[in-house]
């Protein structure tokens, strides 16, 4: 037992040890904010543990070369006296205060090893965090009013993400909402799409909703809208065309075929006998019995019913104010209808397992024009979902 405790100790002595000397380098990789983590981390279990107390002076010495290198960098900053500065300043501050109350609930740390308190000079920065943060807030506030003079779709964007980082810093500063509607609604781009019938087919009315219902897509994202009516006060830069340019529908068709099926199945069993007709027992006196077989046969009437329709066009995206296409896509689809069933005369035994499958089916109604064609558009929509997806409008 005595052993076992011995052999713990050396190895919370040795993880002891290991700690210490990650956080000495950190320190001496310039690390600081690590090293005080690390340190925190370690006295926040046992703060008067002797395992821990190397911990305290590496954390005095970290906590302040981290606020020298803090204030010098400040200093600089201030002196430079430029607004991009004005966001790194704030965090500066930020970061002062934040070690400072990491800290503040261990004290007093005494050390053994330096046989006092460790002596952390605490700031306050309660007028220098509120001045840096009016600056900062200034700064993104004049930031976003040059991406908005600009006027173009990205700059609305740019404007609209600053306008966002203020909100986060500042929330409902002058107006900021206001500001970021408008954004986003000048940064965003609403492609008008249009379903154009090049053919002489007549498209159900509910397919052409269907095709046109983007709610159902799932594709727009924050800074784009499909839209297939036009609204007031949109200016559509982009549009996309559906072409339906050829539909052809095949007439319904009856095939038949006829098959012979032939089978040669147990049917029961008979008596072994011998020449002489008599039954053939085994040695407990019991009769040997033989299987018997015979051959039965179906003729089987095989009837498919068909009818198919194409469906072909394109996608066109276009550049509405230079009245230019961009790209254009391929776009079809074939839709089939088919049923298969069967009839059969004969011995039922005779058929196949796919046979007595078909015979299961029945005849039933072929679909009309206007419902092959809407099927076919079913697999058109996922197919013009996947271009859409595949090649975003920016």
């Amino acid at each position: 037992m005595k052993n076992s405790y011995f052999l713990l100790f050396i190895a919370l002595f040795a993880l002891s040890c290991n700690s210490v000397k990650r956080t000495q380098k950190f320190v001496s990789q310039g690390n600081y904010d690590e090293a005080i983590a690390l340190a925190t981390k370690k006295l926040q279990k046992d703060k008067g543990a002797k395992e821990y107390d190397a911990h305290i002076r590496i954390l005095e010495e970290a906590f302040l070369k981290a606020k020298e290198e803090d204030t010098r960098h400040l200093t600089f900053l201030k002196r430079e006296n430029s607004l991009a500065n004005a966001k790194e300043i704030y965090y500066t501050y930020l970061d002062l205060q934040a070690r400072q109350d990491l800290i503040r609930p261990l004290l007093p740390l005494y050390s053994l090893e330096m046989g006092r308190k460790a002596n952390f000079v605490f700031t306050d920065y309660t007028s220098d965090l509120l001045a840096a943060k009016d600056g900062y807030v200034k700064a993104l506030y004049q930031e976003a009013q040059v991406y908005l003079k600009r006027n173009t779709t990205i700059d609305y964007r740019s404007a609209f993400n600053v306008l966002c980082e203020l909100e986060e810093v500042m929330p409902n500063y002058r107006d900021v909402n206001q500001l970021k509607d408008e954004a986003h609604f000048r940064g965003t781009n609403f492609v008008f799409v249009q379903l154009n019938n090049h053919t002489r087919q007549i498209i159900p009315f509910r397919l052409e909703q269907d095709l046109l219902n983007f709610n159902t897509y799932g594709l727009d994202d924050f800074w784009t809208e499909y839209h297939a009516q036009r609204e007031n006060g949109i200016d559509y830069a982009l549009g996309i065309d559906l072409n339906f340019q050829t539909i052809q529908i095949t007439p319904e068709r009856i095939s038949d075929r006829q098959f012979t099926r032939k089978q040669r199945i147990k049917d029961g069993y008979d008596f072994r006998r011998d020449r002489g007709g008599n039954i053939v027992r085994d040695s407990l006196g019991n009769p040997i019995k033989v299987d018997k077989y015979i051959d039965v046969s179906a003729t089987v009437y095989i009837t498919a019913q068909e009818k198919a329709v194409l469906v072909g066009g394109t996608v066109v995206y276009k550049d509405l104010n230079k009245r230019r296409e961009l790209n254009s896509f391929p776009l079809s689809s074939e839709f089939i209808f088919e049923n298969v069933y069967a009839t059969f005369r004969g011995d039922e035994r005779a058929l196949t397992a796919d046979d007595r499958r078909l015979v299961n089916n029945r005849p039933i109604p072929f679909p009309n024009n206007e419902q092959m064609v809407f099927d076919a558009g079913q697999d058109i929509k996922e197919r013009f979902k996947v271009i859409l997806r595949d090649n975003p409008i920016y």
